[in-house]
């Protein structure tokens, strides 16, 4: 996803001096991107750990602690700012937003994404299922995501405009239920600090509930060479600060020519 992002970022046919990632982690963007196209980038993470362990990239690097919520930088600071995969685990995304809004210059632009609401559903109901047949109720094991309806009404609000957003979805495959869970705790908690972030999570899961989820995976997602799959949905957005030189829509009903008018194209031309 870092990757993806540095392509948005290349897209854009200019030179940014001062670039800003919020949320940076170990650097998943900044290893893609070239110093031909960001001179300079601040990196960004609430967790200390992941910064000193950042990987080395051939763009000159400042790290700082602090809260994605309450950026500590000036308004009208940076040219860019980017985000990979970390505005789920805020509190307050509409706030996150703002931040973001208010550091970047007029003309600056914002390149991040965030897992949509799909993200893990075959593994959300397999133990939402196993949970209503073995305990009589079941409690969110997954942390919420944001639907794709409400991130474009977000980043309005916080005053982007000409705003892009688009979804993506990375499947991988797995032995089982097991390992997929392994494999979450091991890049998610280990690697990037996370887990269910809900404040009313339950603690564990009976041994029980576990084995029946497992039995519901493969009976409904299984593939037909025994793996099950785990969809993680991606989305990409991109929202830009007002500038004067910005081009703008034209008013409505402005327009000289019709849609209508196509099916004629051959005889205008």
């Amino acid at each position: 996803v870092g990757g993806r992002i540095a392509d948005r970022v290349l897209d854009i046919t200019r030179t940014f001096p001062l670039a800003l990632d919020v949320g940076s982690g170990r650097g998943y963007i900044a290893q893609h991107l070239t110093k031909e196209t960001v001179e300079k980038l601040i990196q960004v993470d609430i967790a200390e750990n992941a910064l000193k362990n950042a990987v080395e990239s051939e763009i000159p690097t400042v790290n700082v602690v602090a809260d994605e919520e309450f950026l500590p930088f000036r308004e009208d600071t940076f040219d860019l700012v980017v985000s990979s995969l970390s505005l789920h685990w805020v509190n307050d995304l509409p706030r996150a937003f703002r931040e973001i809004h208010q550091v970047l210059k007029p003309d600056g632009v914002f390149i991040g994404a965030m897992f949509g609401g799909d993200t893990l559903y075959e593994l959300r109901c397999s133990l939402q299922l196993a949970e209503l047949e073995r305990e009589g109720g079941f409690s969110p094991h997954v942390s919420p995501f944001t639907a794709v309806s409400d991130l474009g009404h977000l980043l309005s609000r916080a005053g982007f405009n000409t705003l892009t957003v688009d979804t993506d979805e990375i499947q991988v495959n797995y032995p089982g239920l097991f390992e997929v869970m392994e494999d979450l705790q091991g890049k998610y908690i280990l690697c990037m600090g996370e887990s269910n972030c809900s404040w009313n999570r339950k603690p564990l899961l009976h041994r029980d509930t576990m084995l029946a989820a497992a039995a519901i995976y493969q009976e409904m997602y299984g593939n037909s060479d025994g793996s099950v799959p785990a969809t993680f949905q991606i989305y990409y957005m991109i929202g830009w600060k007002f500038h004067e030189s910005q081009a703008r829509p034209a008013q409505r009903g402005s327009a000289t020519v019709s849609f209508g008018d196509l099916a004629k194209i051959d005889g205008l031309l």
